[in-house]
């Protein structure tokens, strides 16, 4: 029987991961952690229904809950001021600390929650900014304390970030991964460095395309337009690094060589794409690269990923059809 989870910090982010939770059928408290005066607390609350309620209904219209199921997943979260909280956190498998970027409200949420939960309980931060190893030590027992990011909307991106400190323990990472796991979401880990993994990347990614519109490049329609049906769609099926040993490490080499000389350095390629040129680890071709391919039926792996590209480019109603140009 699965113990309650708690979020605490009933926001943006903790309505989403309420939200994933009550969707996949189990109990949530959501906790307020500002104090409030009875009056304002109930408009507040209020509010936070309304937004439960709106978005569980976009879940109905896109076919993934019945809009009779709306009530029933209503009743599976309890809204509760932090006064009222302690008995929920006591039962708590894991909670979510959801509260604002700022290192007060952290430091004070989490000193009050390692006062107040089980000792067994997992506490997981969603910040976005402060690595596992600042939040740790803010709290009685570092070692159930991970981070775990959220992508937003939360209810319906599958991935979450796991970064854990030099204290956190095995057991408090495998709770987490289980968790994380009942409610659909495919974690991924990270070692505390800023940015993690997704917001380190997209906002290379996103800083170059706003250059290109600076430069006059191309419009920003165009730009967005070549991200969906070529960077982004070609990335839903292969990884970076995977697409990489696809191409070949070598090709990325003297392409990077030749943007940095002909835009900016920032186009250099890292030591690890020469090191392993070097040590002929080119991708595919090579049988290894940053994937390893011993062992792998080449042509079946390529298959797949071709069958799934070709599934995402049936749902965009872009696959390529035999003789389409002939009327």
């Amino acid at each position: 029987m699965n113990r309650r989870l708690c979020v605490a910090g009933a926001g943006r982010m903790g309505i989403g991961i309420a939200l994933a939770y009550i969707h996949a059928g189990l109990d949530v408290t959501l906790i307020d952690i500002k104090n409030r005066p009875a009056a304002e607390r109930a408009q507040y609350f209020s509010r936070v229904l309304d937004s439960l309620r709106r978005e569980l209904g976009t879940l109905a219209k896109l076919g993934l809950l019945e809009p009779r199921q709306t009530d029933a997943a209503l009743e599976r979260v309890r809204l509760c001021a932090r006064n009222e909280a302690d008995e929920d956190l006591r039962q708590a498998r894991v909670v979510f600390e959801a509260v604002p970027e700022r290192l007060d409200a952290k430091r004070d949420t989490l000193q009050w929650l390692g006062g107040a939960c089980a000792p067994d309980t997992v506490i997981a931060s969603t910040t976005s900014t402060f690595l596992v190893t600042e939040l740790a030590d803010l709290l009685d027992g570092p070692q159930r304390f991970l981070n775990a990011h959220w992508l937003n909307p939360a209810y319906l991106i599958p991935l979450v970030e796991v970064s854990r400190g030099p204290q956190t323990s095995d057991a408090a990472a495998q709770d987490l991964l289980a968790v994380l796991q009942l409610a659909g979401k495919k974690p991924v880990h990270c070692a505390p460095a800023a940015g993690y993994i997704v917001p380190r990347i997209q906002a290379l990614a996103m800083n170059e395309a706003a250059r290109m519109v600076e430069e006059g490049v191309a419009s920003a329609e165009d730009i967005d337009t070549a991200v969906r049906l070529g960077f982004g769609l070609r990335f839903s099926v292969l990884g970076l690094l995977e697409f990489i040993d696809w191409g070949g490490g070598d090709i990325l080499h003297y392409a990077s060589r030749y943007l940095s000389g002909a835009i900016d350095p920032r186009f250099a390629s890292p030591a690890v794409i020469t090191r392993n040129m070097e040590e002929g680890r080119n991708g595919l071709r090579d049988g290894k690269g940053f994937y390893d391919y011993a062992g792998v039926d080449v042509d079946a792996y390529k298959m797949e990923r071709l069958s799934q590209l070709c599934k995402r480019l049936e749902i965009m109603g872009l696959l390529p059809r035999y003789e389409s140009a002939i009327r």
